[in-house]
């Protein structure tokens, strides 16, 4: 457990950030409480926790989201995923994790960018179901390699023009999924631990109540500004990512 101020502070921080972007867009948890809890914890402390709070937020939130649930358009991504995150386990151990998340990092940011700046285009209508599916194997091998699994379908959901409760529906049941999924393999490998189990704990009343505004914060947002918020996400998680791994990269240089 943290012992001093500085890495309780840190900690806290990120949980609520984290609850509270999670709740208005329905992904990113991960990403915004590990830019606070890599300072202050270790890789297998802070993972399980992210994974845990993540959770947390989308079972608090789902019931309110409930009027954007197609599911015809959603079972794909979360049947793809269910077959991609052990892909992703498997891959994680045959390559080098921090040069990947560099990479994966750039095109995340490079991709929120364009987005950001380009004019509105034509939405992308060709693949159906199908490609659906394979978006959401991607995403889950990208949960298995680092927990990045949500911000390809909010990219994908976002290139199909769909609307925003339908988009917020796909990634909150999604996400869901593949977090159950990735603690049952966390279970396996022994991975779950108790410090992890004390903060979630702790913190859990905290990311509760952050993800539970975050949701009433969303229903403000027109159908553009829940676009442009995504966008600026996922531009933010690649810097984020990008930066970690680079950092990782000029230690071990």
């Amino acid at each position: 457990m943290p012992d001093n101020g500085e890495a309780w502070a840190l900690i806290i921080a990120g949980a609520g950030l984290a609850g509270l972007v999670q709740g208005m867009t329905g992904f990113a948890f991960s990403i915004v409480a590990l830019s606070f809890w890599a300072w202050a914890l270790a890789p297998e402390v802070a993972a399980p926790l992210a994974v845990l709070g993540a959770l947390l937020g989308q079972l608090t939130t789902l019931f309110s989201l409930r009027r954007g649930f197609e599911w015809s358009r959603i079972a794909p991504f979360v049947l793809g995923g269910v077959v991609g995150v052990p892909m992703g386990v498997f891959v994680l151990h045959n390559i080098d994790p921090v040069r990947f998340r560099l990479v994966l990092g750039v095109l995340f940011a490079l991709y929120g960018i364009y987005g950001l700046t380009a004019p509105e285009g034509r939405k992308l209508k060709v693949g159906g179901r199908g490609l659906d599916a394979l978006v959401g194997g991607v995403g889950g091998a990208l949960g298995g390699l680092g927990g990045l699994s949500g911000a390809v379908p909010a990219a994908w959901t976002q290139l199909r023009g769909w609307k925003k409760d339908l988009r917020r529906a796909t990634m909150q049941v999604y996400n869901i999924a593949m977090h159950c999924l990735t603690l049952a393999i966390y279970s396996q490998t022994h991975a779950l631990n108790a410090t992890s189990g004390k903060l979630f704990a702790l913190t859990a009343p905290l990311m509760l109540l952050a993800s539970v505004y975050g949701a009433r914060i969303y229903k403000r947002f027109s159908e553009r500004g829940f676009s442009q918020l995504v966008l600026a996400l996922i531009c933010a998680s690649g810097l984020a990512l990008a930066l970690g791994a680079a950092r990782a990269l000029w230690r071990i240089g």
